[in-house]
């Protein structure tokens, strides 16, 4: 039997999500139009779908996994609550890329001052139920206007007073006159996983992609540190290391004084830091990026 995972079929995830698999191993081929590939080098298809009808495949069994945004996540989950459904789709983790943010953003020249600005103004969104609840945690009585897309231009058109959209870099909402306000939710890529037990010929397969995806997800940003110092500069040197758990020492042949440090760090290797460890007796230091690791 095979896996199956749910993408984006085209938006701001496609291209990351097929990133991540090919980082993780993922050999495939796929066609201009074609709306599901095989893995030549896994039991693996993915699926190629709208990005609202990734959380209904994995709820239903029909796909095994799911890579899909917080904000489509959250919305779903609200919309089945709302009728009595338990949202059934299991949020496996949080992935380092898609990070947006659904905002309020209002026209130039409205008069904000905080969110009971918002009694009585007609808000769009394609985002209702997530907006349903900020407006009610805030006692908030507004008209929420229900759209599929193109939220941006409604108050141009007439059709509402100010909008609840998602908001990569702000620069449609400044081609709007729009600015943001309130921030509803942060929003990245989650990756999601079937309520139903895994059958067990999937199990190994699943297990191993998991890791693989786990791995990856750990080295985003991360660098391989590799230097020479005197022994006596380890301390040091350890303080410097950006994010780094223990690194490893190891003699340099005929000289007792001095050794090679190896670490990988996972926070943002700057010069400022290179040149610190320089300072402190460093040489030699290298800087490498880290493709995958397996803890």
């Amino acid at each position: 039997m095979r896996l199956r995972i749910a993408i984006q079929k085209s938006g701001r995830l496609t291209d990351s999500s097929l990133d991540l698999l090919g980082r993780c191993g993922l050999k495939y081929t796929r066609g201009k139009d074609q709306l599901m590939c095989h893995g030549e080098n896994m039991p693996l298809d993915v699926l190629f779908v709208r990005d609202d009808d990734i959380p209904d495949l994995v709820q239903e069994d029909v796909c095994d996994l799911g890579l899909v945004g917080l904000n489509v996540l959250e919305e779903k989950r609200l919309a089945f609550r709302a009728r009595g459904l338990a949202p059934l789709f299991e949020q496996v983790q949080l992935l380092d890329f898609g990070h947006c943010r659904l905002c309020i953003a209002v026209p130039d020249g409205f008069d904000y001052r905080g969110p009971r600005s918002l009694d009585g103004t007609r808000i769009a969104t394609t985002y209702p139920a997530i907006l349903g609840r900020f407006l009610d945690e805030h006692g908030v009585q507004a008209t929420v206007v229900v759209l599929s897309g193109s939220v941006e231009i409604a108050p141009r058109l007439g059709r509402a007073d100010l909008i609840c959209d998602l908001v990569s870099t702000g620069s449609t909402l400044a081609a709007n006159h729009l600015r943001e306000v309130e921030t509803v939710l942060a929003s990245q890529a989650a990756l999601i996983r079937t309520p139903v037990p895994i059958a067990p010929e999937k199990r190994e397969w699943t297990h191993r992609l998991l890791l693989r995806i786990d791995g990856v997800e750990q080295v985003k940003g991360s660098k391989y540190i590799m230097l020479h110092a005197p022994r006596s500069a380890l301390p040091a040197i350890a303080k410097l290391l950006p994010g780094s758990e223990a690194p490893t020492v190891i003699p340099l042949d005929g000289r007792d004084d001095r050794v090679a440090v190896h670490a990988v760090c996972r926070e943002n290797v700057f010069w400022e830091t290179l040149e610190q460890l320089k300072s402190v007796g460093a040489s030699s230091v290298l800087v490498l990026p880290v493709e995958k690791m397996l803890a």
